[in-house]
């Protein structure tokens, strides 16, 4: 449970106020941001991920989770590698995931999965296969989205 508030806490509190301080240099106020819609790609993110919460088990919404926070410590890992960008906002988000700390977050959340996947049944391990590559998909939809500037066409 004490990892679980840890996991918490770091995207409530860390994870977010580096979210928050952006949309501070973007002029966006903190009442404006949480007035903003979600985009389509966010809201049926979000709405499966509560879906697998209400409807699945532990260990699939462990599976559904762990794409988000794996995939995001292994690019700032990569793009850690590369000379450090100009624009400070990149800078300070490839330090946030690729620090030690999130890495090892990652990790352990790989590894409870791991654990908790140990010795389940085939059809077990397909609904966690299912969840982990649909939020793997939603993941890749994210980063379109943002890239595109998506939002809802009415």
């Amino acid at each position: 449970m004490t990892r679980l508030a840890g996991l918490l806490n770091e995207t409530l509190e860390t994870e977010m106020s580096l979210h928050r301080a952006y949309a501070v240099e973007f002029g966006i106020s903190r009442a404006q941001l949480e007035r903003e819609q979600p985009a389509p790609t966010t809201r049926a993110y979000t709405d499966f991920l509560l879906r697998v919460a209400a409807t699945g088990d532990f260990t699939e919404l462990a599976a559904a989770l762990l794409p988000c926070m794996w995939s995001f410590s292994e690019i700032g890992q990569r793009l850690a590698t590369q000379p450090a960008p100009g624009d400070k906002r990149y800078a300070q988000w490839i330090a946030m995931y690729s620090s030690k700390e999130f890495a090892e977050l990652a990790a352990w959340c790989r590894e409870l999965l791991d654990r908790l996947a140990a010795g389940l049944p085939e059809c077990e391990l397909k609904k966690l296969e299912e969840a982990f590559l649909t939020s793997s998909r939603y993941e890749w939809q994210f980063w379109e989205m943002a890239w595109k500037m998506e939002s809802w066409p009415i």
